[in-house]
């Protein structure tokens, strides 16, 4: 059963380029990693320091290997002081 999410993040007042490099260099790894069947990340036009990433994994396995790539462990280091808030959304796919 495939894994979708959306992760939300708000960067800090005046971090919005910080957070976008950070996010951006998850984009092309990840998209390579065994099992990920969808990944890229949007920051909103209408509210730049918003960003969202939406991903899709082919298991749970897939999305573990995920958490444990190099790239990923980078990212989690890294971006707390330039994020304000990050919520994290399970999605159900229709059709």
């Amino acid at each position: 059963m495939t894994i979708t999410k959306r992760v939300t993040f708000i960067a800090k007042e005046g971090e919005e380029a910080k957070m976008k490099e950070l996010l951006s260099a998850m984009v092309k790894p990840s998209k390579a990693e065994d099992g990920c069947i969808f990944y890229e990340i949007f920051q909103y036009e209408n509210n730049p320091r918003k960003f969202m990433a939406v991903e899709t994994w082919r298991d749970e396995a897939a999305l573990e290997g995920h958490k444990n790539s190099p790239h990923y462990k980078i990212y989690k280091s890294s971006y707390e002081p330039y994020c304000e808030k990050k919520y994290t959304d399970e999605l159900e796919v229709l059709g």
